[in-house]
């Protein structure tokens, strides 16, 4: 009897331990795949965000340099997203070398209100490049902005490490090749060595930050 009560005994809490072991192992993995879950849900949280500049020449997208340059993408996004782009003009049209836009007065000596700190880096002023126009004082850039038609790369230049590079076009480079192509005329006071001055306007139809893949 005494043979048998034991036996009992053993077997229920042998049954006791698996059914807790199992209860053990199947909270892991739950808790696993919350943890998995949480993580997705923060990779999807934090989606590329990508310029996109409407012309009548088509769309310009610009995928952000934020390892190398984020307060200055960061300053982009928020004037672009409360439109303040929307109507602008690239007023500055210098064919072999940039197209530069922004500038709310429209030609080339306005700003937001306020200027941001250069966010000078390594990135090579290549074809594409998009980088942030300033005065001979570093920290002057606000909004104006200037787009590479070629590879202007190295100290002979003067860009390279002296312009905050925040972006390069993935979309569109046959667009900004057609806004090179604009007739130009040379304006009163320019310093360029040819005519700069769209005849006329090239403007920005719509500046807005979608999220990559759309």
């Amino acid at each position: 009897m005494q043979k048998k009560s034991f036996t009992l005994i053993f077997y229920f809490v042998l049954i006791f331990l698996i059914s807790f072991i199992y209860a053990q192992e199947e909270g892991k993995k739950a808790n696993e795949k919350s943890v998995e879950s949480t993580k997705e849900g923060k990779k999807e949280m934090k989606k590329k965000e990508i310029g996109v500049i409407e012309t009548e020449f088509g769309k310009i997208k610009i995928e952000f340099l934020e390892d190398k340059a984020p307060n200055t993408a960061e300053n982009f996004k928020k004037l672009a997203k409360k439109g303040f782009y929307d109507g602008l003009t690239f007023h500055r049209i210098y064919k072999g070398f940039m197209i530069q836009g922004g500038c709310p007065k429209g030609d080339g000596t306005g700003d937001p209100g306020y200027k941001i700190k250069a966010e000078f880096n390594d990135t090579p002023h290549k074809r594409g490049v998009v980088s942030m126009a300033r005065s001979n004082q570093p920290d002057s850039a606000g909004c104006q902005f200037f787009i590479m038609l070629v590879d202007r790369v190295g100290s002979q230049y003067g860009l390279d490490g002296n312009y905050t590079a925040f972006g390069k076009v993935i979309e569109g480079l046959d667009v900004i090749d057609k806004i090179a192509g604009v007739e130009c005329v040379r304006s009163t006071g320019s310093i360029d060595r040819i005519p700069t001055s769209p005849k006329n306007p090239v403007i920005m139809k719509k500046v807005y930050i979608e999220e990559e893949g759309k």
